[in-house]
């Protein structure tokens, strides 16, 4: 009875860690009249607290993954389950909220609204979920101060440095205590001190918050830090490895 009951509880943690689940995930694109098979049966499950990296060529099919797990984007087959629900089950009006209220997105390009502030742009998410006004000033200046911006939060983009604005693309992905924070190439558009800087923030928030991330990346950097990296080759996983 002892054993039954150690191997239900055992279960049940994996299940209650297991933010995302991918079950033979294809991804087809149409070019011209060909058929580009970009995500090939992927099967994988990212758990609560992973700092994961999908590591591959560009073209390899990380970025496809990703947004496929954001639900940026469909499946041709296959599922994606988010936090034990099926994405592709989902109203597109469901859907929407899922990605609002449990997924963090980094991108390389920051993505950051131009005419808002470093305040306003970490604060948009929660403005969209109707989050009342003093709430969202504690939780944006949280955020702020742990990405190292405090004293920032009234300059636009165009009078911050790169580094700095991938800093507050940070704490928007955070504001909301996502699920996964997603992060493609979040490296790819800062000098390699500025990378090793925003990797020793991130390493930060998952070791002391716990904060889930999954990035896609080809840069050394990210695959140094990373303690698991998922090889992506042709849109199949060629080798799932965690670091000691």
């Amino acid at each position: 009875m002892a054993s039954r009951s150690y191997s239900t509880s055992r279960e049940f943690k994996s299940i209650v860690n297991k933010i995302v689940e991918l079950r033979g995930l294809d991804k087809y694109y149409q070019q011209g009249e060909l058929q580009v098979k970009a995500v090939d049966n992927v099967s994988l499950t990212i758990e609560k607290g992973d700092f994961a990296a999908l590591c591959g060529p560009s073209g390899s099919g990380k970025t496809s993954i990703l947004n496929l797990i954001g639900g940026l984007d469909s499946a041709t087959s296959g599922k994606v389950l988010l936090e034990g629900v099926d994405l592709s089950a989902l109203s597109n009006g469901d859907l929407a909220e899922k990605r609002k209220n449990r997924v963090g997105f980094v991108f390389q390009s920051y993505n950051l609204i131009p005419v808002l502030t470093a305040y306003e742009n970490a604060a948009f998410v929660l403005d969209l979920q109707n989050v009342e006004p003093a709430l969202i000033r504690a939780k944006v200046m949280k955020a702020l101060a742990d990405v190292g911006l405090v004293g920032m939060e009234g300059r636009r983009p165009d009078q911050m440095s790169g580094g700095q604005q991938q800093r507050v693309a940070i704490a928007r992905a955070i504001v909301t205590r996502p699920a996964i924070v997603l992060a493609d190439e979040p490296t790819a558009n800062v000098d390699s001190k500025t990378a090793e800087l925003l990797l020793d923030l991130m390493e930060k928030l998952n070791r002391e918050q716990g904060v889930t991330f999954l990035f896609s990346t080809h840069d050394q950097h990210v695959m140094d830090r990373a303690k698991r990296i998922i090889h992506i080759i042709d849109g199949q996983v060629e080798l799932d490895e965690k670091k000691l």
